[in-house]
């Protein structure tokens, strides 16, 4: 494989943003779970537990991490190959984060992410409302991600590595979406309360709306930065459980709000999983003009679903990924290309969803390689 210089993958993402694509584009969804989880990448055996409570060890499987990326995988996407001259730390919550803002406690299984558990199941679901959303930082997870960054300020500040230079990223959070919240914090039962509560499950998702607006701003303030600043983003992985009635009648009207505080739009969102029936409704309901996909999608059909200027992220599945032969993964993402989906030079190829640790190099290599044969478009396309 002659893999691309990064001059040229430079120029590649920028005629894609110039909407002058010359090839499709290569990203994957990636994160410290690929070192995390592979034994090969951490030969210390750091867990989970031990990465969220102590600095150094977070610190040690970002930089490897790091270098999982810029030294590895980025050979086989249209990312820079070699380290960049600052790292930057984070406080890592994965998606727990909003979970565990809401009071869900935090679970650690074996072989697994960090994962929280549904604390309102049962009897006990109005206890979420004991939540304090008034005053965001003195929520005691966000206390906790306060001393963490603390933390990992102090473990940067005594860090030599290679000669790189070190930040520490402020822990001012995303969101993962109103409904997808609730699904965590009360579990299956959410379903059911759709039809025999409705006024509890309003109230619920303005009270998460509401505590997530807060705790933006208080972060944003306390570490000067502006909230809601430029198109929004944000993912609500499971309105994939209910119909699009369902999702226009109780979902829909927190989306808009919340796409509603920030400052200019398009906006794109995140959907994994079997969502593409309310692609539509979202386009026109709340100018999401970027898709960023899962699995099951036919991406043939979802273009002429959502046109020509609309950006689709997607492509092969991560199972297939990891345990499907080289020839398979290349049959696939040769398919994914002659769908019909790079119509209109919005198309950006990356796996359905979130890569999987220990997935095979060569598997990596054919999906990328493909690419580079079938993705490219004519001049001047």
């Amino acid at each position: 494989m002659k893999i691309p210089t990064n001059e040229e993958k430079q120029a590649l993402w920028q005629a894609y943003r110039d909407r002058r694509p010359t090839r499709v584009p290569v990203t994957y969804g990636v994160n410290s779970r690929m070192v995390l989880l592979d034994p090969a990448w951490n030969p210390k055996a750091v867990t989970y537990q031990d990465y969220v409570t102590d600095a150094d060890a977070a610190i040690e499987i970002q930089l490897r991490f790091m270098e999982y990326k810029c030294e590895f995988l980025h050979r086989y996407c249209d990312h820079p190959i070699g380290a960049p001259e600052t790292v930057e730390f984070y406080v890592d919550n994965q998606n727990t984060y909003d979970s565990q803002y809401f009071g869900a406690p935090l679970a650690f299984r074996d072989g697994q992410v960090a994962d929280v558990e549904p604390y309102l199941a049962g009897a006990g679901k109005n206890r979420i409302f004991d939540v304090d959303i008034d005053r965001p930082l003195d929520n005691p997870f966000i206390k906790r991600c306060l001393a963490r960054y603390e933390a990992l300020r102090k473990a940067a500040g005594r860090l030599s590595y290679r000669g790189l230079a070190f930040t520490v990223r402020p822990p001012l959070m995303g969101f993962d979406g109103h409904f997808t919240i609730a699904v965590n914090c009360r579990g299956h039962e959410l379903l059911t309360d759709l039809y025999e509560d409705p006024p509890y499950v309003r109230r619920l998702l303005e009270f998460i709306h509401a505590g997530v607006v807060a705790r933006t701003r208080a972060l944003a303030e306390a570490f000067g930065e502006k909230p809601f600043d430029g198109p929004g983003s944000f993912a609500d992985d499971s309105i994939a459980l209910i119909s699009t009635d369902m999702y226009r009648d109780r979902v829909l009207p927190l989306h808009r709000a919340w796409y509603a505080l920030w400052s200019a739009g398009p906006h794109a969102i995140h959907l994994c999983g079997d969502a593409t029936r309310h692609f539509p409704t979202i386009r026109d309901e709340l100018n999401v003009m970027s898709f960023d996909t899962g699995f099951p999608v036919d991406h043939g059909r979802l273009r002429e679903a959502l046109g020509e200027d609309v950006e689709i992220l997607g492509g092969p599945e991560v199972a297939l990924l990891l345990d499907g032969a080289p020839e398979a993964v290349a049959a696939r993402t040769r398919a994914i290309l002659a769908s019909g989906v790079t119509r209109g030079g919005r198309f950006v190829l990356r796996e359905a969803n979130n890569l999987a640790p220990r997935t095979p190099e060569a598997n990596l290599a054919a999906m990328y390689q493909t690419c580079l044969d079938a993705g490219t478009y004519p001049a001047g396309a």
